[in-house]
């Protein structure tokens, strides 16, 4: 099975980060019948989402980003919204999307998407730089 984040999704993860990093207040318990079906993680990221919006700190307009914090929290109470959180989906995902590289850099695509090499640089910055550095030896000199 391959788990999709829809663009509420990734708009929820990518708040949830924002809101970790920021240090954003704990948010106060959900009071509505309806969210008690939910896990407190996703009242929590709702909340999180909402609170970001308020304080105008995602890139988006409130509006919008109060609409999207509100699509994903509806998603979540359905049991749609794909969070990330199964590891197993995310490696299936990973593995498939190498496929496409070709088959000489296919290892090192394999490689990457398990964790290995360095990250650096941010989304913010501009982009994120991923590293993989294999040492191949030079081949014999002949005499």
């Amino acid at each position: 099975m391959t788990a999709y984040l829809t663009k509420s999704g990734w708009t929820a993860l990518a708040l949830t980060c924002l809101a970790a990093h920021a240090g954003a207040a704990q948010p106060a318990a959900p009071s509505s019948a309806a969210s008690a079906t939910l896990t407190p993680s996703a009242n929590a990221v709702y909340q999180r989402e909402r609170t970001a919006c308020n304080l105008d700190a995602t890139p988006q307009g409130r509006s919008t980003c109060l609409k999207e914090a509100g699509a994903a929290h509806a998603e979540a109470k359905r049991k749609q919204l794909g969070n990330g959180e199964d590891e197993a989906a995310l490696r299936q995902n990973a593995e498939l999307r190498c496929k496409s590289v070709a088959a000489a850099d296919r290892d090192h695509c394999q490689r990457m998407a398990r964790g290995e090499g360095t990250v650096s640089g941010s989304v913010a910055g501009g982009g994120v730089l991923k590293t993989l550095v294999t040492p191949i030896p030079a081949p014999a000199a002949s005499r």
